[in-house]
């Protein structure tokens, strides 16, 4: 059974920092491309973040060079640091993980607000 579970969400002022974690299990991990998305009240879900096997990354503009993505092989995880954050970054976080199918984690709250 593939499960992913992520953790590290909160609430955090404007220029803060948080460090999202993704914990997979039932999947051999190295060989899926993960991803962090995103999806803010009424908007629809939106890619941020991705990372292949071998550790090539992608970002979404928006976050670009505030981000960071990353991940252990070792340990089947998968992190998002996020620096600088913006009240526009406020949304529920979602760790994916994706090779012929893809899986979703249940995902973490961030909020940003002073």
């Amino acid at each position: 059974q593939v499960q992913l579970v992520e953790s590290g969400g909160g609430l955090v002022q404007p220029g803060g920092s948080l460090r999202l974690s993704c914990a997979a299990s039932g999947i051999t991990f190295s060989l899926y491309t993960m991803a962090w998305y995103r999806q803010a009240p009424g908007k629809q879900r939106e890619w941020v973040a991705g990372i292949t096997g071998d550790q090539i990354t992608t970002y979404a503009d928006s976050v670009k060079g505030r981000f960071t993505i990353s991940r252990v092989n070792a340990v089947r995880a998968v992190y998002l640091q996020m620096n600088s954050l913006k009240p526009e970054d406020t949304a529920v976080y979602y760790c994916h993980a994706s090779r012929a199918v893809g899986y979703w984690g249940q995902g973490t709250q961030v909020t940003v607000s002073s």
